[in-house]
C-alpha cells in the first residue's frame, strides 16, 4: 500500500460485501460468472477482514443487499450479531430492507434500535426504479431517523440491461425528499459519469468510489466490454462535486483493496483531499468520535455503535 498512514490517518472501505459461510462459494462464484470479474476474497467475513490485516485498511462497511421481501429479517439479525463482534473484525455491516417491504417505518425502527447505523438499497436486484414512492418512502423515513442510506447507482455490470438508478433519478429523490445521509455508490452513476457531472455534482449527497476508477479485472477469455472512468473524468468529479463528498469504496470482494487504495494515492490530489476521502469522511457521517479515529490504527477501538 503507497498511501503513507501517517498523513492519511484513516482508511475506511465504505463499500464491501460479505456472503454468509455456508452459500459465500457459490455466491462469488454466480455473481462472477454473471459479470465476467475476478473476485479478490473469498467473500466471507473472515475473507474481508484477512484482506484488511494484508491492506491496512482500519475499517469496512459491509452492505448486504435484501433480494427479496422476506430476506430483511435474517439479514438485519445477522448485522447485528456481526457488528458486535466490531472490536476484534473492524467491519461494520448496514440493514437491508426491500422496497416490497409494506411494514418499512416498523423495519427501519428496528434497524435504527439495533444501531446498525444504514441501509443498503439495490434498485436493479429489487427491480424497482429509484424514483419509485416506495423508494422515497424509505428514505424520507430513514432520514428522520438519522440512518445513512446507500444505494446502486448506475448500471450493474451483472444486469446491464435495464438501469434502475440514473443520476435523473436520483436527481428527482434529492428535490422531493432532500434526504441529509444519501450515498450514491460508484461515483453516483455506474458507467454514466458524464451525466453525474452535469446532474449531480454540488448536491446535497455522497458519491462512493467503488469500482469506478482503475482497471477492471476480467476472467480469461471474457470479452472487456466495460471500463472504468479515466482520472480525467474522475477528477472532475472530486473537482466539481468537492473532496468532502466523496467516500473511498472497493466494493469488494470485486475490486483488490490495495489496488484501489494505489489508484487513489495515484491522482493529483492535495493531502487533505486524500484524507477526507479516504477516511475522514466516512468517519463523520459515521458519526465516529475522536477515540474511535485515534485508536482505530491501533485496533484497539470501541463499537462505532456508541458513537
Amino acid at each position: 500500500m503507497s498511501i503513507d498512514k501517517g498523513s492519511v490517518q484513516m482508511i475506511i472501505d465504505f463499500h464491501t460485501h460479505t456472503y454468509p459461510e455456508k452459500i459465500a462459494a457459490r455466491t462469488v462464484e454466480l455473481l462472477a460468472g454473471r459479470s465476467g470479474t475476478v473476485p479478490h476474497s473469498d467473500g466471507t467475513l473472515e475473507g474481508l477482514e484477512e484482506n484488511m490485516q494484508q491492506r491496512h485498511v482500519d475499517m469496512s462497511v459491509v452492505l448486504p443487499v435484501a433480494t427479496s421481501p422476506k430476506q430483511y429479517k435474517r439479514i438485519n439479525e445477522v448485522a447485528q450479531v456481526e457488528n458486535e463482534m466490531f472490536k476484534d473484525t473492524h467491519v461494520w455491516s448496514f440493514g437491508g430492507i426491500h422496497p416490497e417491504n409494506d411494514n418499512y417505518k416498523e423495519i427501519l425502527r428496528d434497524i435504527s434500535d439495533k444501531g446498525l447505523k444504514g441501509i443498503k438499497l439495490h434498485p436493479d436486484y429489487q427491480g424497482t426504479f429509484f424514483n419509485d414512492i416506495r423508494y422515497k418512502r424509505i428514505i424520507s423515513y430513514a432520514s428522520e431517523l438519522g440512518l445513512i442510506v446507500v444505494t446502486h447507482a448506475g448500471q450493474d455490470i451483472g444486469l446491464p440491461d435495464i438501469v434502475h438508478c440514473t443520476p435523473a433519478m436520483a436527481e428527482e429523490v434529492l428535490d422531493d425528499v432532500k434526504p441529509d445521509k444519501l450515498v450514491l455508490a460508484h461515483m453516483g452513476g455506474w458507467q454514466m459519469w458524464q451525466d453525474v457531472l452535469d446532474r449531480l455534482c454540488g448536491r446535497n449527497v455522497y458519491l462512493d468510489t467503488a469500482f469506478s476508477y482503475g482497471q477492471i479485472q476480467y476472467k480469461e477469455g471474457v470479452d472487456h466490454r466495460w471500463k472504468l472512468m479515466d482520472s480525467d473524468m474522475f477528477r472532475a468529479i472530486i473537482n466539481r462535486h468537492g473532496a468532502d463528498k466523496i467516500l473511498f469504496g472497493t466494493d469488494s470482494p470485486w475490486s483488490d483493496q490495495s489496488e484501489s487504495i494505489a489508484d487513489i494515492d495515484g491522482l493529483r490530489l492535495a493531502e487533505d483531499e486524500k484524507r477526507k476521502i479516504m477516511g475522514e469522511n466516512a468517519a463523520g457521517l459515521l458519526n465516529l468520535y475522536a477515540n474511535w479515529i485515534k485508536n482505530c490504527l491501533l485496533y484497539t477501538s470501541p463499537s462505532p455503535r456508541d458513537a
